[in-house]
This record gives C-alpha cells, structure tokens and sequence, in this order.
C-alpha cells in the first residue's frame, strides 16, 4: 500500500482491548511541531531509501512497523518473515486467542512442553516481581476478568467491587503460584491466570527488530504494543517521540529523542473501566485495587521489554522505589508524571529532577 507519508514521521497504532480501546501513549512527532496521525504507507526518502510501513493486530494491540531500504525485494521479504514470526509469537502470548499456549495453561492450569519463549518471558516476570517486592506479578489475570465482568460485560456486578477484587488477590495472584520446568507449566491453584502483556510486547518489539538490525536494517521503528527502535531516523536526527498529557491526550506533555533503544509507557489512563479513570487496568496485585501512586511513567532501556517490566512496577510501587529498580538495569531511565502533574526525571545518582 502506498500513501503520500511525508518522508520523517510515521505515526504508531493505538493499543485495542477486548473492551474500550486503550489510548495511545506515544506518537512519532515532526522536528519541530506537532501533526496530526498520518495513513501507512510507502514513501521514497531522497538518499536513504525508501520507507515502507506495515500494520496489523497482535496481542489485542494495533501495531507498526516502519523501516528503511533501498531495495523493494530485500524489504518485503524482511516484511514477510516479520509477518510471520509475529503471528508465531502471537500464538504464544496472546490472550484473544483461544488456541494460544497462554490462553491454553489459563483454561486447564497447566500446559505440557510449552515454548521456550512462554517459559523464559514467566521467568523474566518472576525476576521483576522479586525486583520490585511484588509490585509485579503476572498473575493478575483474574483482576482483569473481575472488573471487565463488573464495569464491561455486566455479567458480574459486584455489590463491593474493591471488597471482590481483595477477595481475588487474596485468593489467586502470587507470581510464586506459577511453577516453571522445560516441560511443563502448571498453576498452583485453580482459577489463577496469567498475562504477559506487560512484558510479552515489549518482547515481540525487541524480536522483530534484532531479526530486522541481522538482516541489515539501520533505520526501524517497530511498535509491537511497546516501541523499540534501531538507529536513528533516517533523517540523521533522533526519532521524537510525544508523550500525551494524561490530563490531556490532545497534546502532548513532553517529548523525547531517542536513538537505538527501547521505549515504554504505563499508565492507567490508557484503558479506565470507568469514567472516573479510578478503576483501570494497572492492578496493584497486593491489593487487588488499581495502582494510584502516579499517574504515567516513560521508560528507556536497550530492551523494550525490560522498559515494559521496570514501567509496570515503578508505577505500581511508586517513586520511592523507583530508583532500586533502575538500578538493576544499568542504562534504564524514567520520566515520571506524578499524581500533581509534575514531571520528574531520573538522574544519574539515582534521584528524581523536575522537568
């Protein structure tokens, strides 16, 4: 498909649910301004190449992928195995799709010779609950089935809903109830279920883009749900990324510019049950009620699904022991949206700085 795409932006999908679409975080901005969401396409690029941007739904998320070539038959070939790694992986992680290996082990408690990418990405979110002292916990699943059912699909109104949802993680969410082996998977207690989408994108984006950089690609932007890019813009310049206002998603609160590095937001913005915006999808899974410690959280890191990991629990954690976490990342940084609408940076010694 091509399109008259102005040759320095590319603008990434918004995030889909099974309800209510999840707001989009993030957007690829012009030099110097802000503009408006462009249509996919191609478009040549006078002297690097040629741009050729693909889309599609993977993990419930619509997702782009943008690189830079100056041959048609090498980048559509590249398209074409990214295609199909992709959906490879989605029937992996996906949880909107009955016949994935996840959705499998939720439906029978157990899964037998699972895929090393399913084992390794339960064992990365065991390592980041342990990181964050349980902030982080893949197994709050039966939260997000709670509160759908309630806010959603009214098929279980609640008379209490945070007395239901402290019934639930009482009950079902402890990272320690996922047990782990070559060849099996198995959940220790019935109705627990798992989710990786707090990491599993941020895993895909990184996939795709290290089969794009072994084949050659300099110049990729590839937003699997969670962004990750290799090199520069083709432009010679960084990629600029808008972070939306949470208060206000017709503009953007800050901007970042980025080279050869992994990018993800969390907010609970990004998908409310309700109007109010205090019930949404970032559970704390201590309580089973939704984190409220800030309101948004940027981070970087050279892997998009350790940025995906470190946001998730820095935001249900909250600042004070965001810089622990960071720490064990060396690379990692943080721009944080506290609840007062002040923005704060992580710094080199491990504090915040106002922004």
């Amino acid at each position: 498909m091509r399109s008259n795409l102005p040759p320095i932006e590319t603008t990434p999908g918004a995030i889909r649910d099974k309800a209510p679409p999840r707001r989009r975080f993030l957007k690829i901005v012009a030099a110097a301004a802000v503009v408006p969401a462009l249509a996919g396409g191609v478009r040549a690029l006078a002297p690097q190449g040629k741009l050729y941007d693909w889309r599609l739904e993977v993990m419930g998320a619509l997702s782009e992928l943008a690189l830079w070539h100056d041959d048609p038959v090498v980048a559509n070939r590249a398209i074409e195995e990214v295609r199909s790694e992709v959906a490879r992986l989605d029937g992996i992680f996906s949880l909107y799709r009955d016949d994935s290996e996840i959705s499998r082990l939720n439906r029978d408690g157990f899964l037998d010779n699972p895929s090393w990418e399913l084992r390794d990405q339960l064992s990365a979110g065991r390592q980041f609950s342990e990181l964050s002292g349980g902030a982080f916990d893949i197994t709050v699943q039966p939260l997000w089935e709670l509160y759908a059912a309630h806010f959603w699909s009214g098929a279980d109104k609640s008379t209490d809903i945070d007395a239901a949802a402290r019934d639930v993680a009482e009950r079902l969410v402890d990272y320690r109830l996922v047990d782990v082996s070559p060849r099996k998977i198995a959940l220790g207690r019935r109705g627990t279920g798992v989710t990786l989408n707090s990491i599993g994108q941020g895993f895909v984006a990184d996939r795709v883009a290290d089969m794009l950089r072994e084949r050659g690609f300099t110049h990729v932007y590839a937003d699997l749900g969670e962004i990750r890019l290799i090199g520069d813009h083709p432009d010679g310049r960084p990629w600029r990324i808008g972070l939306r206002d949470p208060k206000n998603q017709a503009r953007f609160g800050r901007t970042l510019d980025l080279e050869d590095i992994g990018l993800a937001v969390s907010g609970g913005y990004g998908t409310p049950f309700e109007e109010t915006g205090r019930y949404h999808h970032i559970f704390d899974p201590r309580t089973g009620l939704s984190a409220v410690k800030m309101t948004a959280i940027a981070v970087t890191a050279p892997s998009a699904m350790v940025a995906n990991g470190l946001a998730t629990s820095i935001y249900v954690a909250g600042r004070e022991h965001a810089a622990k976490i960071l720490a064990a990342y060396p690379g990692a940084k943080a721009l944080i949206t506290t609840a007062d609408d002040e923005w704060l940076s992580s710094q080199a010694d491990g504090g915040f700085a106002a922004v």
